[in-house]
């Protein structure tokens, strides 16, 4: 089990090396199983204990240099400059281990404002040894740190720099790997502690993960599942943790893979020998076997008879008879949403109709606090459609919201469609109409040759056009607190003389921005990283309902004419951020519509947590009464 969210410690692999004058390592120890903890010795001074579970070693962090760059893949090196000893940490959770590097580093920069004790004074003070653990950050430890680099003149804006040692970060905007000091070296950086906290729906089922527990957690579109899932794969171990999704633009958006590519069983209609026998190729054979924890996104798009035969190939190459081969399963989705693929005519059953969900899965979690909308009655009239429930209300306010003039600052509305064809023809049809000369950006690939691979995956295309006047949206969040999310929609107004000749775009949100090239990384089959570089853009006068999953859309137009599955109609909806922002054609009730399997799977899943909720009542009020008696 992995321990509480405090940042003073971690439970990783570590490596620590001895080091020579010219910085080879002469010794080393591997620890695959550490606890590392921060805490202070009897005067107060900051170490560093790793514990192998017989022994602890204590490291003085008083001279260090922290080398960050791939702290997101859950790796880091801690180097003490007079011992010339480091500390490799790598396997950590990556967001407890960049809380982990934050304690430290505010910590240390603090103790360093106070006058430390010479060795002399050590002496004398004749202290027994002792170790505490640190206390975790508080918002005092924030704003003494702001008042410290705010007093400090010169240098470095990073708090490690000044706090003893050198913080060595090389990264790209909006990752992990971007350097605040790069981009303006004057300008000291204001920490803060993590400002959007999870809720107590989401943090019920963090905990739950975090006991080991096979989860499902669902709700209705705008709840806040895919930020809960991002810090599901921040508070596990990146070596033994593979993050998939039911299609290659939803495993994009979380940094996966497909998790038919994670399988590397094809389709799964093959006998099940045979499954078994592909997945034991060695390319695929090695996640098999490292996989401890796997993350399913998009589960409602999974075909039952895949997750039988997904079962049943885990439990034969992992040789276990437990549920799933003893792999823990965090799966995520809303039913209510985008149905399986029907091959045929034949209807295709969802994952929960699977023979082994109830075997596998032990908690069923449903997020119920909306956080996209935040006007109630449109909230309520997206949770009516949700379950197929369209009233005389409710079809009056959508067949009005077709007279809702929409456009504004030249950004014209998306249209919502349910055929790809659709979308290209509108796009191309659109841009060509539009006076000047196409502006093209192609996009590079890490892998040319596996350029199908990358287009199933990437949110962008390999080749953008471009005009003065087209529509376009974001496809990827570069500053949330400005509005420029994905989704966020703009029109192009110039194209820099210099720089490329890189568009610049007025967004909706009020904000202008130069728009550089971005880069997207996901898994291919075999477990290689692939990636795209390329403008976070796409045309934006038609998307698909399929492809707008996970957005917010700041204005849009939807045709609900052609709608062809159930769950369809309420996608298109519930992308509008408000009834004010969205406007619906030819709107008919009767393509409103609900699976009768996936509401009755859902009835059932709220009974049994009220029976659930009943019972925790029931125990606590007769443990109330015994201790009453007792006393």
């Amino acid at each position: 089990m992995l321990s509480g969210d405090d940042g003073v410690d971690l439970q990783c692999c570590v490596t620590v090396e001895q080091l020579n004058s010219s910085g080879q390592a002469t010794r080393r120890k591997l620890i695959r199983k550490a606890a590392v903890i921060l805490g202070r010795n009897e005067f107060q001074e900051i170490l560093l204990r790793v514990h192998d579970g017989k022994l602890a070693q204590s490291y003085r962090l008083k001279e260090f240099q922290l080398f960050t760059k791939f702290v997101r893949d859950g790796k880091c090196t801690v180097k003490l400059l007079p011992e010339n000893t480091q500390v490799l940490l790598s396997n950590c959770p990556p967001d407890r281990l960049s809380l982990f590097l934050k304690t430290l580093s505010i910590k240390h920069q603090a103790w360093r404002s106070c006058k430390p004790l010479s060795e002399r004074e050590k002496l004398k003070a004749a202290l027994p040894r002792s170790f505490e653990a640190i206390s975790p950050l508080q918002q005092k430890d924030i704003q003494k740190a702001n008042e410290l680099r705010s007093k400090a003149s010169g240098g470095p804006a990073d708090c490690t720099n000044r706090a003893g040692g050198k913080q060595q970060v090389k990264r790209g905007r909006g990752d992990t790997s971007s350097s605040p000091e790069k981009t303006n070296p004057n300008k000291k950086p204001t920490l803060t502690l993590p400002s959007r906290r999870l809720s107590k729906e989401q943090t019920a089922v963090l905990s739950a993960v975090l006991r080991g527990k096979n989860v499902f957690f669902t709700g209705s579109a705008g709840t806040g599942k895919s930020f809960l899932l991002k810090r599901i794969m921040g508070s596990l171990p990146p070596k033994s943790t593979f993050v998939t999704a039911s299609t290659g633009v939803a495993a994009c958006h979380i940094g996966g893979t497909t998790l038919h590519n994670f399988a590397g069983i094809g389709s799964g209609s093959a006998p099940l020998e045979q499954c078994i026998e592909l997945a034991q190729r060695p390319s695929v054979l090695q996640h098999w076997t490292s996989c401890r924890h796997l993350i399913i996104d998009e589960i409602s798009m999974v075909e039952a008879q895949f997750f039988d035969k997904l079962e049943a190939v885990a439990r034969s190459v992992k040789r276990s008879t437990q549920p799933f081969g003893g792999i823990q399963l965090i799966v995520c989705g809303d039913f209510l949403q985008l149905p399986p693929v029907s091959k045929g005519k034949e209807k295709a059953s969802f994952c929960f109709q699977a023979r082994c969900w109830r075997k596998v899965i032990q908690v069923n979690m449903e997020l119920t606090e909306v956080r996209r909308q935040t006007d109630q009655n449109f909230i309520s009239l997206l949770q009516a459609v949700r379950l197929g429930r369209v009233t005389e209300e409710i079809s009056m306010k959508l067949m009005t919201s077709s007279y809702h003039r929409i456009e504004r600052d030249g950004v014209l509305a998306t249209r919502l469609c349910t055929h790809k064809d659709d979308v290209e023809l509108t796009n191309e049809d659109k841009l060509q109409q539009l006076p000047g000369s196409v502006r093209l950006f192609e996009a590079v690939d890490s892998d040319p040759e596996l350029v199908k691979n990358i287009d199933a995956h990437s949110p962008v295309s390999r080749l953008i056009q471009l005009k003065v006047g087209a529509q376009v949206m974001l496809t990827k969040n570069l500053d949330v607190a400005r509005g420029l999310v994905n989704g966020a929609r703009g029109v192009v107004e110039a194209f820099e003389s210099e720089k490329k000749g890189l568009p610049r775009v007025r967004f909706l949100c009020g904000v202008t921005e130069v728009l550089r090239p971005e880069r997207w990384v996901f898994k291919s089959a075999s477990g290689v990283h692939l990636s795209r570089t390329q403008l976070p853009l796409k045309l934006a006068w038609a998307i698909s309902i399929h492809k707008s999953q996970g957005m917010t859309l700041d204005c849009v137009e939807i045709s609900l004419a052609r709608v062809f599955e159930s769950g369809q109609a309420y996608v298109a909806l519930s992308r509008a951020r408000s009834l004010e922002g969205l406007r619906v054609m030819d709107f008919n009730p009767h393509v409103v519509r609900a699976d009768p399997d996936v509401l009755l799977f859902y009835k059932k899943l709220r009974k049994e947590r009220l029976l659930v909720q009943q019972n925790h009542n029931k125990n606590h009020w007769e443990h109330l009464k015994k201790m009453e008696w007792d006393f």
